[in-house]
């Protein structure tokens, strides 16, 4: 998009200083080239004339800022060119006239004068509509650009609140149907997990006030989804986490590890019986915060390998809403152990984007 190549005050500056140097050297051009009169009456014919026509452009400038033409009517604009061109011409006229009369010879060198006063007045009209119209179709177009920017971000924004809020009703409704199972049997854990459910919705609810979070802060929101889970699974369910001083600070979408950790949990425990280890490390990788997230599964009874989750899908989608890329999560199977891994992007681009 073509942007205005400077701001408005220094269009007012240069614009003032444009009709200075005019001036000038119209004063130059009066006394050397008039009829040989002196200094005085160059100045005062050339204040009045480019006065006159600085005043009568600035009601032009006003017509064309609000009612800027299509290009079929841009004939209009030359027309009023002219009819601005032709008044400055009487006005200066009767003016100069009025105020310089005493000097002989000069009402006749005005006279003389009025055919090239208008051409050099109807140019200057010309150049001034033509300048206004480029800057305010520049700002028009810089307008329009901002409207669709917004609206582009809005539509990310509630792209993006949709997709998490999508994924709590499935977390939501797997935890309650647990809850219902250890009513009758384990109460105790049972009264356990509602706390740490509503611990855990607390949260959620906290963390949609922003967007990106610390890793240490989604390691610990995290770890009240483990809490949870842990209570479903048992001892069944073990989990690794590592990561450092220097991971901890790095950043990320909040909410991200929430729905890996839950499909790597699915995909592990669901169809085994034994106990399951998910490891979860980040490390830091060219200015880059790399999470990978490996659980063990059966070939045989788990479609892990497909990689087709909700979770995953959700996560995948929101990285590229937030990056616009494509590749920052990918998911490899080697060895009966499905890894998920995903890169996020630190330092400039996030401050781009808070």
């Amino acid at each position: 998009m073509a942007r205005p190549p400077f701001s408005i005050n220094r269009f007012r500056i240069i614009f003032i200083i444009c009709w200075l140097v005019i001036l000038s050297e119209t004063i130059f051009m009066l006394k050397w080239y008039g009829g040989g009169w002196g200094w005085q009456v160059a100045v005062i014919d050339g204040l009045i004339s480019c006065l006159v026509l600085f005043i009568f452009c600035l009601p032009l400038m006003n017509i064309l800022r609000y009612h800027t033409p299509r290009q079929k009517y841009y004939f209009n604009i030359f027309i009023w060119c002219v009819f601005i061109t032709g008044v400055w011409l009487l006005v200066t006229h009767w003016l100069l006239s009025l105020i310089l009369e005493q000097y002989a010879g000069y009402i006749f060198f005005l006279d003389q004068s009025q055919i090239l006063r208008g051409s050099i007045g109807l140019l200057l009209t010309g150049c001034v509509a033509l300048v206004t119209v480029i800057w305010y179709h520049w700002e028009e177009q810089k307008e329009n650009e901002k409207r669709k920017q917004d609206a582009v971000q809005l539509s990310k924004e509630a792209e993006l609140f949709k997709l998490r809020q999508q994924m709590q009703p499935h977390f939501l409704f797997n935890s309650l149907n647990s809850i219902n199972a250890l009513i009758g049997t384990q109460p105790e854990n049972a009264r356990k997990m509602v706390q740490q459910l509503s611990d855990f919705l607390r949260g959620t609810l906290k963390k949609e006030e922003t967007q990106w979070v610390t890793l240490r802060e989604e390691l610990q929101y995290l770890g009240l989804y483990l809490d949870i889970e842990k209570v479903r699974f048992g001892n069944r369910l073990k989990t690794l986490i590592e990561s450092d001083a220097l991971t901890n600070q790095m950043k990320l979408p909040n909410l991200l590890l929430q729905p890996i950790v839950e499909n790597a949990i699915k995909f592990g425990l669901y169809d085994t019986t034994g106990e399951t280890l998910i490891r979860i490390q980040a490390s830091d990788e060219e200015n880059n915060l790399l999470l990978k997230v490996e659980n063990p599964f059966d070939p045989e009874t788990s479609v892990s390998s497909q990689g087709t989750g909700f979770g995953l899908k959700s996560v995948q989608r929101r990285l590229y809403l937030l990056f616009g890329r494509n590749d920052l999560l990918v998911t490899e199977v080697n060895n009966n152990v499905f890894t998920t891994l995903i890169k996020i992007p630190q330092a400039e681009k996030i401050n781009e984007m808070k």
